[in-house]
């Protein structure tokens, strides 16, 4: 049996770093929170987009499609720590601290600006990085009480993210699809963000769409890289991960297929005819 096995809030506290540009989809199990310690973080939602620098704490809710991108910036590498917040300690703190009437259960992301109590917080979560065996888990609920009460003494908006238990329930599969296609999630994973079996959710699809849903996803990523190409003019290594792409490469090769001619060729033609303008 694992460590995790024995303890379920093992591995909570973990440091994220690169000296290059990098990232992917995420839809975390647990209410994140990400404290960017140097670099960039850009968070890309289905109708936000959100840049964090040095200093920004953001509190990630639960099942919520996101692109997290890291870049280093003026000359520091990317460097933030994630703490998770396991559902069932919330749970459980909230059945003893009753949330904000005024804040209804909310799937936003909140951006907290730095902060002593935040800077304190995650200055004490550093030596748990060294830890050789999994965080006691009587010490981790204690941790993620102190979370829970700097969070909601910060921003009262807090509660309705924090408290937020709700599990997806079914909802309009096109409408849903149609605002979450660019993040490169499983199908399985779609398939319960929209209150679906797997088996149901391909089966709605190809009612829906005529296409299976690696096929819709794949044109319709690449239709949206297109557009960016053209008519924003952004280079293929700015947008790859943002459409839905896990390399450069895949995404290179797969829009080459689709279109006849690489996305550099685009990207370069665009840039001609701006100058030439």
């Amino acid at each position: 049996m694992t460590d995790k096995q024995l303890n379920p809030y093992a591995d909570l506290v973990a440091l994220c770093r690169g000296d290059q540009r990098y990232g992917g989809e995420t839809s975390f199990e647990d209410t994140t929170l990400v404290s960017v310690l140097a670099g960039e973080l850009k968070v890309v939602q289905a109708d936000r987009t959100l840049f964090c620098g040095a200093g920004d704490t953001l509190l990630l809710p639960r099942r919520q499609p996101a692109t997290l991108i890291k870049y280093p910036k003026n000359g520091a590498d990317y460097q933030a720590l994630l703490l998770k917040l396991p559902t069932g300690i919330v749970r459980t703190y909230y059945a003893q601290h009753t949330p904000a009437p005024s804040q209804p259960a909310s799937a936003s992301l909140l951006l907290f600006q730095k902060s002593p109590l935040l800077q304190s917080l995650f200055a004490s979560l550093l030596p748990y990085l060294e830890l050789q065996h999994p965080l006691p888990e009587k010490l981790m609920a204690v941790k993620v009480t102190e979370v829970l009460e700097i969070l909601r003494s910060l921003n009262p908006h807090s509660d309705g993210v924090l408290a937020n238990f709700t599990e997806p329930g079914k909802v309009n599969l096109v409408e849903f699809m149609e605002a979450n296609y660019r993040f490169n999630l499983p199908l399985a994973t779609f398939s319960y963000l929209t209150g679906r079996s797997l088996t149901t959710f391909k089966r709605d699809f190809k009612k829906a769409f005529q296409l299976s849903p690696q096929r819709w996803l794949t044109q319709k990523r690449l239709a949206l890289a297109h557009y960016q190409l053209a008519e924003k003019r952004r280079r293929p290594v700015e947008l790859y991960l943002e459409v839905g792409f896990e390399n450069l490469a895949h995404f290179s090769y797969a829009f080459k297929k689709q279109f006849g001619y690489s996305p550099t060729a685009l990207s370069g033609q665009q840039n001609d005819q701006s100058a030439a303008g």
